[in-house]
């Protein structure tokens, strides 16, 4: 967990790992650093002011959220890496092409997109900071679909799990009322504003397989 002190802005951290936040899943360490991860992130909604207040997230201002979700990214994601952001990239700054472009070159690894319900699919910032841009990516090996919004399950093209942004503090649930496994959902809030590492999605898929 962390708490903000808004007079300075400053995140102060009590306890927060974004494995933990994501059910314990450990990113396995015996892999090469110089082998490319997959990570996943999604609804960053950079330079976005409301959002703060939409979605409670604990940041004084857009400019202070844009840093930290920075600061958070490139701690964990190699420049080699692979990093899927499953829509809503950025609002609120006001069409300005060079200040987003900025920012997203100060983001680690090959980013690629699948297109959220606010993104600029023919902006050339939007073109040009993302490798590929999909509606969805599917994982078949590995037993799962990306998408923006969450699709019923037997939509997907791939796989019986659906990996998804959009509802940001929300859980898609069962009819019982409980979150349904079969959705994990990659929006910051549910991250710890950082992005999630394939191990931890894969495990999670793994529990819906063998039904825990």
């Amino acid at each position: 967990m962390f708490c903000v002190n808004h007079d300075t802005g400053m995140i102060h951290w009590l306890h927060m790992t974004v494995l933990t936040s994501m059910g314990g899943a450990t990113v396995d360490q015996s892999r090469s650093a110089n082998m490319a991860d997959i990570w996943f992130i999604s609804d960053t909604h950079f330079y976005h002011e409301n959002i703060i207040q939409y979605c409670g997230r604990p940041f004084k201002d857009a400019e202070f959220m844009n840093e930290f979700m920075i600061e958070e990214w490139n701690k964990v994601v190699k420049p080699q890496d692979h990093v899927w952001h499953l829509g809503d990239v950025a609002m609120g700054f006001g069409g300005n092409q060079g200040k987003i472009t900025n920012l997203l070159s100060r983001l680690n690894g090959k980013k690629r997109a699948c297109v959220g319900n606010h993104d600029p699919i023919k902006a050339q910032w939007f073109q040009q900071g993302f490798e590929k841009i999909e509606l969805w990516r599917g994982f078949k090996d590995e037993g799962f679909t990306c998408v923006h919004i969450p699709l019923q399950i037997e939509q997907l093209r791939d796989g019986h799990v659906c990996v998804h942004g959009h509802i940001h503090n929300n859980l898609v649930t069962d009819k019982f009322g409980k979150p349904d496994p079969r959705y994990i959902c990659v929006c910051v809030e549910h991250t710890n504003y950082a992005p999630v590492n394939m191990d931890v999605i894969k495990e999670k898929v793994n529990k819906v397989r063998i039904g825990g």
